[in-house]
């Protein structure tokens, strides 16, 4: 099979290259899909400069972290999976570009039947992530105000459009006129240009400086800090994503100050799922995957909002896995919108 392999850390075109490999063997708990088409991840970009320490093998390693495709071979307990199309993950967050890639079933969903390949491909990450930032971790209700950083990127454009379902005010970031528009269209009230105008006073004209009760934070960094501002008390400001700047996930945080005078609460989103807890103790990091029946209910509300058309995926460009490298360019030089989808 073809797999595109980080064989050096450099830039995606010099730290790519398309290899052949044996299709792998799924084991116990797993599946093998054969893919139809995978969204790209900006934590791919970082991956292949080496600076992704979340997921870290060694070289050389096949990137990529989901895909759509059918299920063609399970390990022994997961039978039940054979056949079936499905919207899944690589193990270990790794593998997804690929012909053929294991995946741990607790990762693993039945693709939407309303949707094709590539827009299935468009779906898993970012309306998980923006679900379980807003709903299950900020508690979003009717009524209250949300800020969205990058909401025209994958997840924030889901952001956007889930907030906008739950019946909240919706207040979104971009970096250009099209990508502010795109807000718009997905149901922002407000879209505020982060390049030419302080968004923090922009958030505090728009909510008459109260604030706003969530925000799903997708950039991380001097962003986050600056965010401290423009909480309302009781707010919650969920970290989901360090796109602005990867090495802010492992840097001391700012001092507590501004969240105690603020009076607003600060949460992690990790998007992992699992039927049984991982070991913690003797470990230098405290992993707690989100049980497997969380992930069931948010697919089935999900499900349930694209149906009734009240969600979507935003597919920015779609290209032949060939053009992997190139399309990984783009996403660093922040020329995309939506989900850069890869036809295998």
């Amino acid at each position: 099979m073809k797999a595109w392999r980080v064989v050096r850390y450099a830039r995606p075109v010099e730290a790519l290259e398309l290899a052949d490999l044996p299709a792998p063997e799924p084991g116990p708990g797993q599946v093998r899909v054969h893919s139809h088409a995978g969204a790209l991840n900006f934590n791919e970009v970082d991956g292949c400069h080496g600076r992704y320490l979340t997921v870290n093998p060694p070289l050389p390693y096949t990137l990529g972290m989901e895909l759509v495709g059918r299920v063609d071979a399970t390990g022994p307990g997961e039978q039940a999976w054979l056949g079936r199309r499905v919207i899944a993950v690589g193990h270990s967050a790794t593998g997804a570009h690929a012909e053929q890639v294991v995946c741990d079933a607790d990762m693993v969903f039945d693709a939407p039947g309303s949707l094709d390949d590539l827009q299935a491909a468009a779906f898993y990450f970012p309306f998980h992530v923006a679900h379980v930032a807003l709903i299950e971790r900020g508690q979003l209700r009717a009524g209250e105000t949300v800020l969205v950083h990058a909401g025209a990127g994958g997840v924030g454009s889901a952001a956007v459009q889930i907030a906008a379902a739950t019946g909240a005010r919706v207040i979104a970031t971009a970096g250009s006129p099209a990508k502010l528009e795109l807000c718009r269209e997905l149901g922002a009230d407000v879209a505020i240009d982060y390049r030419s105008t302080d968004f923090v006073d922009a958030v505090l004209e728009a909510t008459g400086d109260a604030g706003v009760d969530v925000c799903c934070d997708l950039v991380g960094g001097e962003t986050t800090e600056r965010t401290y501002r423009c909480m309302a008390a009781g707010g919650r400001l969920m970290l989901a994503g360090f796109s602005g700047d990867i090495g802010a996930e492992d840097r001391p945080a700012p001092a507590p100050r501004p969240i105690l005078f603020g009076n607003f609460s600060v949460g992690g989103v990790l998007l992992s799922y699992r039927r049984q807890p991982l070991p913690v103790r003797g470990r230098p990091l405290a992993v707690r995957p989100l049980a497997r029946t969380t992930g069931e209910a948010v697919q089935a509300h999900l499900v349930e909002l694209l149906d009734q058309g009240r969600i979507r995926p935003v597919i920015g460009r779609t290209a032949d896995y060939a053009d992997l490298p190139a399309e990984l360019e783009r996403m660093e030089a922040r020329q995309t919108t939506g989900r850069t989808v890869l036809r295998w």
